[in-house]
């Protein structure tokens, strides 16, 4: 990786904008809570309405990618979402929250793992999966950087300042990084036919079975990652978890899901992506459970976070692999944005569905829940798979 400057770039520039962009919100939740005086509901709801908005720009972002603009896109949606963040150091209404967070979900749409993973995947084909690799190795750390970057930050200057100075590095250096990193890439251009073929083929592609098992198979894994992702925090401050090993416990999702990445990368010639699959959505569910009946004990907690962020670690990876190996590569920009509306829709429902279901019962039983979830997930992706192989059978 350190011989493709593209994909270090892609690497460096990923990992600073989830971590500034997204991993920020759960990161600041509690010192929000505490310092605005609004509900947790209400605060979550502005993350569900962010990552929702995401969703519904999903698609156009990848007709603007198979159109060749990859570069112009990733750069402009990280430099208008650092600019969001210092604005959002200056709120003092809960409308001019949700406002910007809003506003911070066009930016999601147009920087993260979709549209970076859509524009490998076409300058790369076949060989996308290592540089897919490549990257969310490093960016796996994303919550490792913005984690306790938030919490001293804030200790030191503020949540305010924290983000004016955030903002400003997102504006000035992570834009940058990831303009360069595309334009790196190369091979964006695609011919006429190509263009013209997305939005004939969008109808198409919702009409298949296989379209909405794939989707709604890996949107039930993104409201497990979400809730417990969003909740982990108070979560454990409910049981009374020191707030530093907290802090600590959420910072490690990241390089935990490095390690699920490398062991995924030394057996690659062992599992099959289905078999991957299978074993991420189980694991998943482990971690669900082990976190549901840890308690306050830390070894517990410990355990769950090293499963949760290895298996999530792994679905990254998986899911444009298994949406190229399903549904083809032609028109990707387009198939995969129609894809990210169903999972990031299930992602933007997260949080706040999370702070619902603890409304009803706490977090025992929104854990249980989530434990379903995960387990109705693996069900559905496995019936679609036996769909897809057992139709490529009867066509042999």
């Amino acid at each position: 990786m350190l011989k493709d400057r593209a994909i270090l770039l892609l690497a460096l520039g990923e990992t600073f904008i989830w971590a500034g962009l997204y991993y920020v919100f759960p990161a600041t939740l509690v010192r929000w809570e505490a310092d605005l005086g609004w509900s947790r509901g209400e605060l979550t709801l502005a993350i569900t309405l962010a990552v929702l908005v995401s969703a519904v720009a999903a698609p156009f972002m990848g007709r603007v990618i198979d159109r060749g603009f990859g570069a112009v896109l990733m750069g402009a949606a990280a430099a208008v979402g650092g600019v969001l963040l210092i604005a959002l150091s200056q709120i003092t209404q809960l409308w001019q929250f949700y406002a910007i967070w809003l506003l911070i979900g066009v930016c999601l749409a147009g920087s993260l793992y979709e549209p970076c993973f859509a524009i490998v995947t076409r300058a790369r084909g076949m060989s996308a999966k290592r540089g897919i690799t490549a990257i969310t190795l490093v960016a796996g750390l994303a919550g490792t950087v913005s984690f306790p970057s938030v919490h001293f930050l804030a200790e030191a200057v503020g949540w305010r300042l924290s983000f004016i100075l955030i903002g400003s590095f997102v504006v000035f250096f992570v834009a940058p990084i990831l303009w360069l990193g595309v334009r790196l890439l190369g091979n964006e251009t695609v011919s006429t036919v190509e263009q013209r073929s997305g939005p004939r083929r969008a109808p198409r592609l919702l009409a298949e079975p296989v379209f909405w098992g794939l989707g709604l198979a890996f949107a039930l894994l993104a409201v497990v990652h979400g809730a417990t992702l969003h909740h982990l925090l108070p979560m454990l401050g409910e049981r009374g978890v020191e707030a530093n090993f907290a802090v600590f416990a959420a910072a490690s999702i990241g390089p935990m899901q490095v390690v699920g990445r490398l062991l995924m990368l030394a057996t690659d010639a062992k599992f099959s992506h289905r078999a991957f699959s299978l074993i991420a959505f189980g694991i998943m569910a482990l971690s669900v459970a082990i976190l549901w009946a840890s308690g306050a004990g830390l070894a517990g907690i410990g355990m769950a976070v090293i499963l949760f962020g290895s298996a999530y670690g792994m679905v990254s990876i998986l899911r444009p692999l298994l949406a190229r190996d399903l549904l083809g590569e032609a028109d990707f920009g387009s198939k995969s944005g129609l894809l990210a509306l169903l999972y990031l829709t299930a992602s933007a429902t997260s949080a706040w569905f999370g702070s619902f279901i603890w409304s009803l019962g706490g977090y025992d039983v929104m854990l249980l829940v989530l434990l379903v979830f995960a387990g109705s997930g693996a069900l559905l992706f496995e019936i679609t798979h036996r769909r897809v192989r057992n139709a490529a059978g009867s066509r042999g």
